[in-house]
């Protein structure tokens, strides 16, 4: 069987079983935080060990140093903008457009396409522009042999409880799935392996808020895994940490070859 350009990248991300991508595309949102003021020095501290570095689509060009090496991670770039992200903006509508062009993208380098939808935002019409959206985008990428990783990301999901989140979560990755998307990306629930079944891609479970400790990371990664995800995304948690490099090798440890939390720590010396 021969392979398209969509199945080589995607087992490029996945081949090895499990994926670490490592999130830097917070100012598309936030602006500079702490960690991510200057991007491109942000992005030189990433471990190569690494599948992928999530990013916007207009700082792919000013941290192209970190994809032009031999043993490179993936450029997975974002392509469709949500205010659901906004929190310091004080939106609360989850609207989402579009960012960029797929063939855009790729001709600035990108391999991966990742693509968000939000539902239960309490307007049906606004729900259905933001699965045509990802719909659009999702058709755009596979015509060009990119795979898309899907985010589903539950509107107001810090005043959800577990139960809420979970129930959110399970419905919408399910949805994205539907749609096409060749993985996933979303919140890890208090029942993520009813999440993680229902998915015939593999998903990956977010690092989300940062956590006090590097050790509560690494749990965090080790659980996740644990309930079945294909693979984690970690931005702050991965990024906010006094050696992100040694960090970063920590946790490809944890979530790709399943080594203990206390061991990890001990041979990347933590603190």
């Amino acid at each position: 069987m021969i392979l398209d350009g969509r199945e080589l990248r995607l087992g490029r991300l996945v081949g090895d079983g499990r994926a670490v991508v490592i999130a830097i595309d917070h100012g598309l949102f936030d602006g500079p935080i702490p960690g991510m003021e200057n991007l491109p020095e942000t992005a030189a501290k990433i471990n190569p060990a690494v599948d992928a570095v999530l990013l916007s689509p207009g700082m792919l060009r000013h941290c192209h140093g970190i994809f032009a090496r031999p043993k490179r991670p993936l450029a997975v770039v974002r392509l469709n903008w949500n205010t659901v992200y906004c929190f310091g903006l004080n939106y609360f509508g989850a609207k989402s457009v579009y960012m960029a062009e797929p063939a855009d993208a790729l001709r600035e380098g990108m391999d991966v396409a990742l693509v968000s939808l939000t539902l239960q935002t309490g307007d049906e019409e606004r729900d259905a522009a933001n699965v045509e959206v990802f719909a659009r985008l999702t058709s755009a990428c596979h015509a060009l042999g990119i795979p898309v990783i899907g985010e589903y990301f539950p509107t107001g999901h810090l005043k959800m409880t577990p139960e809420r989140l979970h129930a959110d979560a399970l419905l919408g990755c399910r949805v994205v799935t539907e749609l096409g998307a060749d993985a996933i990306k979303t919140f890890h629930t208090h029942d993520f392996k009813a999440v993680t079944s229902s998915c015939p891609v593999p998903v990956f479970a977010l690092g989300a808020e940062k956590l006090p400790t590097q050790r509560d990371a690494l749990l965090l990664a080790a659980r996740e895994t644990a309930d079945g995800a294909g693979g984690v995304v970690f931005g702050r948690n991965a990024i906010q940490v006094p050696d992100p490099f040694s960090f970063q090798a920590a946790l490809c440890d944890v979530v790709k070859r399943g080594v203990a939390v206390e061991e990890a720590i001990k041979t990347h010396r933590l603190v």
